[in-house]
């Protein structure tokens, strides 16, 4: 006989109902096994064993599946908009069901939500309808960069895009160190300006960006903390000015948040060279 438990579990640890009792689980089986607590019931016929992320259990109580920035947020991505709660798919034509501390951002997008969570394919798909092409492309590059998208799965994002955007996937590279390096070069690239990328430098090392002899940083608040790495990042721009360079270095609110200020500060350095 079937074991239940170890069923739901080689279902990813979620089941729904329906299908459960084709393979002979009973109603009966199933309210007892939420009564004795080895099986949870997340929704009405929808039961699930083991650990379940917040995330996940509000989408499918919700009525659909995690997706969107949340996803992609807990495979690590770097996501530009803020994650205030749950992203959750619902299809189109779809009302979401009430639950007990909701705080899901709904997406009525055609198709079938699966249970628990979309790939990461759908969610940057998602991302874009929901956040912009910026979004998109940083979380595309952040992907791609963490080794995430395979070169058929970027293929299947590509064609899925509208033909208007496909050329975010073309500009995209597998080596951008942070979203706000992805955010920065398209945004320079949208102005006309072309970057030379990851660029080795003698007695400098590797630089984010270079156009002519104007170096650009993009200092991540992860990567740039601290007096010691302060003190490494001083002793680059030193040497590089030491060869004719000019630094520009940037920070995480800077390129978010104020970023005309950012673009000024690059086209009065390229006058001035």
């Amino acid at each position: 006989m079937l074991s239940l438990i170890d069923t739901i579990r080689r279902r990813g640890g979620i089941a729904p109902g329906p299908e459960l009792q084709r393979l002979g689980f009973t109603r009966t089986t199933l309210s007892r096994a939420v009564r004795a607590g080895t099986v949870d019931r997340l929704r009405d016929g929808v039961f699930a064993v083991g650990p379940i992320a917040p995330d996940v259990r509000a989408a499918v109580a919700h009525g659909g599946a995690l997706t969107c920035a949340s996803v992609l947020t807990e495979r690590g991505i770097w996501v530009l908009p803020e994650v205030t709660g749950p992203h959750v798919w619902l299809g189109a034509g779809r009302h979401g069901r009430t639950h007990p501390d909701c705080a899901c951002v709904p997406h009525y997008y055609r198709g079938s939500p699966p249970l628990g969570q979309t790939s990461i394919e759908t969610a940057l798909l998602h991302l874009r309808r929901c956040a912009g092409d910026e979004a998109f492309f940083a979380a595309f590059e952040s992907a791609w960069r963490k080794r995430l998208l395979p070169a058929a799965a970027r293929r299947r994002i590509r064609d899925a895009l509208p033909a208007s955007a496909r050329w975010l996937t073309e500009l995209a590279r597998p080596d951008a160190d942070s979203g706000l390096e992805s955010l920065l070069r398209l945004r320079l690239h949208a102005i006309g300006l072309r970057l030379a990328c990851q660029v080795q430098i003698d007695e400098v090392g590797r630089v984010d960006f270079m156009v002519g002899r104007l170096i650009i940083e993009v200092d991540g608040k992860e990567n740039h903390d601290g007096t010691v790495k302060r003190h490494r990042d001083l002793v680059r721009d030193a040497a590089a000015a030491r060869l004719g360079y000019r630094t520009l270095r940037f920070d995480y609110a800077q390129v978010v948040h104020d970023w005309p200020s950012v673009q000024a500060a690059i086209l009065a350095a390229l006058r001035g060279l």
